[in-house]
């Protein structure tokens, strides 16, 4: 297990991966440009073993209840990756590969594997989880915090621009309620889906364009605070083990990938 966080660079392009803080992006410089929100616990970060909020922490896997920690009451939120150390399993001067053993108070016992993959105009990050055993319900997702502006305060703020086909309904509980509605204007904090795949663009005016897409077809869109706007994909909605499970299976793993395209402006 290693601590030490990894820079990968390709052209003018520079990502810190941060095995040691839940295998993280902890940054991606463009022309050197920061384009994620810097800190501990920002950045770009793993969803697994599931996306977004568990409805009171517990999900159903057959006749067994599964219970989580709160850790946002009343639910339980972004899986458990995120707070452990991840395994360097190999590194090359563009590309990391980084594995994480999934461990109390996950249930089930499988193994995280993701790739983080950089050139010179793209990053694609790719997770896979499998089963040593049992099958189980999961989710894969990224949560990356995009900074609102490039330039500090005086930067103009970036632009979201996106077509989904709808949006998930949500309740006072901030989860889907089930119904799906005409997309509305933000601000967001909100799961919408794209049946064609996740296909989102931010853009920088006069700085960067930046194409976030993934073969998935569901996003959460948050840009309620002022510093960042997080552009989420993930393979299931929030409270997605309740209402959308996909197995792990000896047989199957759950793959997901997403990449971020940028061009200069």
């Amino acid at each position: 297990m290693s601590d030490e966080d990894i820079t990968l660079t390709a052209g003018d392009a520079e990502v810190t991966v941060q095995p040691g803080n839940g295998g993280r992006v902890g940054g991606l410089r463009v022309g050197g440009a920061e384009l994620l929100r810097q800190g501990e616990r920002f950045g770009c970060f793993p969803m697994v073993p599931w996306c977004g909020r568990v409805r009171d922490g517990r999900f159903r896997d057959g006749a067994t209840v599964q219970q989580m920690p709160l850790n946002s009451p009343p639910h339980a939120i972004h899986g458990t990756v995120r707070d452990g150390a991840w395994r360097v399993a190999r590194r090359s001067a563009d590309e990391a590969v980084l594995t994480y053993d999934l461990v109390e108070p996950w249930p089930y016992p499988g193994r995280v594997t993701q790739v983080v993959a950089l050139a010179e105009d793209a990053l694609t990050l790719t997770m896979a989880v499998e089963t040593y055993g049992s099958s189980f319900p999961a989710q894969i997702g990224w949560h990356p915090w995009f900074n609102r502006t490039l330039d500090g305060a005086d930067g103009e703020r970036v632009r979201v621009a996106f077509d989904p086909a709808w949006q998930e309904e949500r309740g006072d509980d901030h989860l889907p309620t089930g119904h799906r509605i005409d997309p509305e204007p933000g601000p967001w904090d909100d799961c919408f889906g794209m049946p064609d795949g996740v296909h989102v663009t931010l853009t920088w005016p006069g700085r960067l364009r930046l194409e976030v897409t993934s073969p998935e077809k569901w996003v959460v869109v948050y840009d309620e605070q002022e510093a960042a706007v997080c552009v989420e994909p993930q393979t299931g909605p929030p409270d997605g083990l309740n209402t959308h499970p996909r197995l792990v299976t000896p047989l199957e793993p759950l793959e997901a990938t997403t990449t971020w395209r940028w061009t200069r402006l």
